[in-house]
């Protein structure tokens, strides 16, 4: 699907705030309230938005440890690894790369021990040849 540069604005800002009140977004974008609310629901209907989320306040995340974990698995074990590390619920994020590794996994714990726990308990997956982590220590761009 092709995207004009309002449907783009329209995105950021939902990024931002999902819950942004329809006549605060036609008026940040200068159009009106029922075109903004034609666009939501043309982007919904073409499956360019999917979903709404929740995003988490930096006082709770802060007090989470988090973590890149680069995993590289044998061959043939994409589909089973990513169905195991789905299932664990401090596995935030999963993805595919090009490199050395085969996949990084975005982790978050309550402790450094339990990150310890998970990167072993990530290691253990049957398939899951080798794993490197660095632990993040601040975040400095999230959108």
């Amino acid at each position: 699907m092709t995207l004009n540069a309002k449907d783009r604005e329209l995105l950021a800002i939902l990024s931002e705030n999902a819950r942004e009140q329809t006549a605060t977004i036609a008026r940040k974008l200068g159009l009106s309230r029922t075109t903004v609310q034609a666009k939501i629901e043309r982007l919904e209907r073409d499956g360019v938005i999917t979903g709404y989320g929740v995003r988490l306040s930096d006082e709770y995340e802060g007090g989470m440890v988090k973590a890149h974990v680069l995993i590289t698995i044998a061959p043939k074990t994409l589909s089973r690894i990513t169905t195991e590390l789905h299932a664990i619920a401090e596995v935030r994020a999963l993805h595919s790369v090009s490199g050395t590794f085969d996949l990084i996994a975005i982790v978050a714990a309550a402790s450094i021990a339990e990150l310890d726990h998970l990167i072993d308990r990530i290691g253990a997956i049957e398939g899951v040849e080798r794993t490197l982590s660095s632990i993040i220590l601040s975040t400095r761009i999230s959108r």
